[in-house]
């Protein structure tokens, strides 16, 4: 798929001319037309890092000077669920790249359980695990190690906490903002969402 940012240079540089002359908040158009960069945020440890997401066609972007590009696409033509940022979690209509290269990437489902919203990648070997342990957050863990926490209500806007002492790569950093920006964080604990199932079968 083709990214209206092309690279990561001409990106960066319309970012930054975006934000010299920004539209006031709540009027996200710009010159990528529909789609509205929705950073850089400043992380810790990285510096800036841009997150691009465009829910219509499909696709996130991550960038920074200090991190490799990681993309997240949907396949044309799949079918969309409005509550999944990326639009799907079927891993067969998602692809996903770090640094240019394919990763392996399967989403769990998303059932009753916090568990069963975590969205697992790997990448030379390496195990990531982006998966919800609290009602707005989820936890990165590599190779069963916490890395950091995330939070991202699903609008692209995707906020990271570096746990201390972790030892944390510019690719880690590229694969867990990928994935907040894709398919949001944070969930509802089972016995919560079981309460709201059995609600909705009361009669009104």
């Amino acid at each position: 798929m083709t990214h209206v940012t092309g690279s990561r240079a001409v990106s960066l540089d319309k970012t930054a001319s975006l934000e010299e002359n920004a539209p006031p908040e709540g009027n996200a158009e710009d010159s990528f037309g529909e789609e509205a960069p929705t950073g850089p945020v400043q992380d810790d440890r990285f510096g800036d890092i841009t997150v691009l997401l465009n829910d219509e066609e499909g696709w996130v972007e991550v960038l920074g000077d200090a991190i490799p590009p990681a993309a997240v696409d949907r396949a044309p033509g799949a079918e969309t669920e409005n509550h999944v940022p990326i639009g799907t979690r079927n891993g067969d209509h998602l692809t996903m790249t770090v640094d240019g290269e394919p990763v392996a990437l399967v989403p769990a489902k998303g059932k009753l359980s916090r568990r069963s919203y975590a969205v697992d990648v790997t990448r030379e070997g390496v195990v990531y695990r982006l998966v919800p342990d609290s009602i707005a957050g989820s936890r990165l863990l590599k190779d069963g190690q916490h890395l950091g926490d995330f939070s991202s209500d699903g609008d692209g806007r995707v906020l990271a906490e570096w746990k201390e002492g972790a030892e944390v790569s510019p690719a880690d950093a590229s694969v867990g903002y990928a994935l907040a920006a894709a398919f949001g964080t944070g969930g509802q604990p089972m016995w919560m969402m079981a309460i709201e199932a059995a609600a909705e079968l009361l009669p009104g």
